[in-house]
């Protein structure tokens, strides 16, 4: 019994010894640092798309605010858009100087910011790099033909259906500057502004977009709070109508009831 016992106290010690070994390691600055890399947020290969699938994706970060422990984004299991939000701010710029009606359409733009949208051209460069300025009078003219370019855009620009044939590419782009836009008063407009040269022809939608009552908002719901604002481009593809219009997508199923409360105690609570 004695080897026994010897043989237990010094399995112990051997367990204790090591126990306060790795306790020193950790306190080392090598060890701190590795605890502190673990923390940082992680990127996992999941990506969402905010409105438009391919547009603009966001890529998960897990554990992006390591206080709360909560990722950036969530993403839909369903049609793989984006659910939640953890930071609806991130990259977005003030939305610019908006136009003054004087009536309810002024809409609540104290606060509103955009997420511009030039920085998600898919091409290498600015449109210029291959359309060089030029006056109006050396610009190409505004009549459908085939385009040599771009069919990935529009696959047959001589049957571009926006606004039912009435208009073509020139319409909207600026044809002295392919950096910018351009309404049907010839003013010009940036990309990151697409609601101003929507808003020329769709007036209706662009009230009610003014006010809130068309589009995507995220953000305080209080009047002077900070809101991110989604513009006409990022929910509609202006070249695709001819192919397909906006459809709604299948909405997520509803969230799980509270426990102990049925579907019809809701229901009641809100007729």
């Amino acid at each position: 019994m004695s080897y026994v016992k010897a043989a237990a106290y010094y399995g112990l010690f051997v367990v204790l010894t090591l126990h306060t070994a790795v306790a020193e390691e950790g306190n080392k600055p090598e060890a701190a640092s590795a605890q502190q890399q673990q923390a940082q947020p992680s990127t996992a290969s999941a990506e969402c798309y905010e409105s438009i699938q391919g547009t603009t994706n966001l890529a998960k970060v897990e554990n992006a605010n390591p206080k709360f422990g909560y990722p950036n984004v969530k993403c839909s299991p369903t049609t793989g858009a984006v659910l939640w939000y953890g930071d609806p701010y991130t990259d977005t710029v003030p939305m610019g100087e908006m136009p003054k009606f004087g009536d309810e359409t002024d809409g609540d733009f104290a606060q509103a910011v955009i997420r511009p949208r030039m920085k998600h051209f898919k091409t290498t460069m600015q449109c210029s790099g291959c359309h060089p300025s030029a006056d109006q009078a050396s610009a190409p003219p505004n009549e459908p033909r085939q385009l040599q370019m771009h069919q990935d855009i529009v696959s047959d620009a001589t049957k571009l259906q926006h606004g039912r044939g009435a208009i073509w590419c020139l319409d909207c782009h600026n044809a002295a500057n392919r950096d910018t836009l351009v309404d049907r008063r010839k003013k010009e407009v940036s990309f990151d502004e697409s609601h101003k040269l929507c808003g020329s022809c769709h007036g209706d939608t662009y009230s009610k977009w003014r006010m809130g009552l068309h589009g995507k908002r995220t953000g305080e719901w209080k009047v002077g709070g900070k809101k991110r604002w989604w513009t006409c481009t990022e929910c509609h593809n202006p070249h695709t109508v001819q192919e397909h219009r906006f459809n709604p997508v299948k909405p997520e199923p509803p969230p799980d009831m509270p426990r102990g409360m049925s579907k019809s105690e809701t229901s009641s609570k809100h007729e």
